[in-house]
């Protein structure tokens, strides 16, 4: 649902800052196995604007 946050935004922001733990992000650009992942995650990213 739009008024919630996404679990995984909650976990990145509890985590952060734990020794050891880091986060990889990426976009579509990083896309290159198949175009249809390419545009779920451009789907994901206009979405959230």
């Amino acid at each position: 649902p739009r008024d919630n946050q996404s679990g995984l935004k909650h976990i990145i922001d509890i985590l952060k800052d734990v020794k050891g733990i880091s986060f990889t992000f990426f976009n579509s650009k990083d896309v290159v196995r198949h175009p249809i992942v390419a545009r779920i995650i451009d789907a994901y990213d206009k979405a959230e604007k």
